[in-house]
């Protein structure tokens, strides 16, 4: 090990979801000490006093909290509280680097769930704690939640819209790196390799599941269907683009099975 080498304990905010537990294996990868803050590890994000009391001796935070639900008032109080809590700890702890997920598209089409990514964003990139905010586009996850969500009367209705899918152990190492380095602001967008029609995704793992469900494709109304079919929520040229496919993640999963 290099002699200039110092281990870091980060903290991983939502370290048990989706890209959480993705994030908390890179950064042991890479020789430092994850702490994971989440209510399957016993610390509740929404309550200050546990927020503060599990920061201490924490070098960097990286939020990757969610919580499931498609409204907005319901995702702009849980973004506001979680975010609240954790950069107030991190100023009364000393905790120099707080590095943020959000997605791309979300500061443009503030809406449903994206609404709370909106405060996220505002709250971070306002506050005096030293910030980096990686935006990214949907997991390969999401289709299986949508898919999950979205069944009614032997049918999956699933939104109309374009998608470029990123692998979460991709975005994992990419949010590692920024907290090991100083902060950056806004530190650009990550995407998938490749656009695709959420429509297909989900008839895609379907079949991969074993299950015949047609699938019913539905134009949704208002801002965040526009934004869904217009290529609002998609990467720009400039984004970084990871590597795995959606068909190699469903051939992981099958692996698995």
């Amino acid at each position: 090990m290099n002699s200039t080498f110092r281990k870091l304990r980060i903290a991983v905010a939502g370290g048990t979801g989706v890209i959480g537990r993705h994030v908390v294996a890179t950064v042991a990868a890479s020789g430092h000490e994850a702490v994971t803050l989440s209510r399957a590890a016993g610390v509740d994000l929404t309550d200050a006093r546990a927020v503060a009391g599990a920061l201490e001796g924490c070098d960097a935070v990286i939020d990757v909290a969610s919580v499931q639900t498609l409204s907005a008032s319901a995702s702009e109080r849980f973004f506001r509280a979680v975010t609240e809590n954790l950069l107030a700890a991190e100023i009364a702890r000393g905790v120099g680097h707080h590095v943020a997920l959000s997605i791309v598209g979300a500061a443009a089409a503030p809406y449903g769930y994206y609404a709370g990514k909106k405060v996220q964003e505002d709250l971070v990139s306002t506050s005096r704690v030293g910030w980096t905010i990686l935006r990214a586009t949907q997991f390969h996850e999401f289709a299986a939640q949508t898919v999950a969500r979205a069944g009614f009367a032997g049918l999956v209705a699933v939104p109309t819209g374009r998608t470029q899918p990123v692998a979460a152990a991709e975005v994992a190492v990419e949010l590692v790196e920024l907290a090991l380095g100083s902060p950056r602001g806004f530190a650009g967008e990550m995407g998938g390799p490749e656009e695709r029609r959420l429509p297909d995704l989900a008839r895609r793992y379907l079949a991969a599941s074993g299950s015949r469900r047609p699938v019913l494709p539905i134009p949704l109304p208002g801002g965040m269907g526009r934004a869904m079919r217009d290529g609002t929520l998609l990467p720009g040229p400039r984004a970084e683009l990871g590597t795995q496919t959606f068909e190699e993640w469903l051939a992981t999963l099958k692996a698995r099975a």
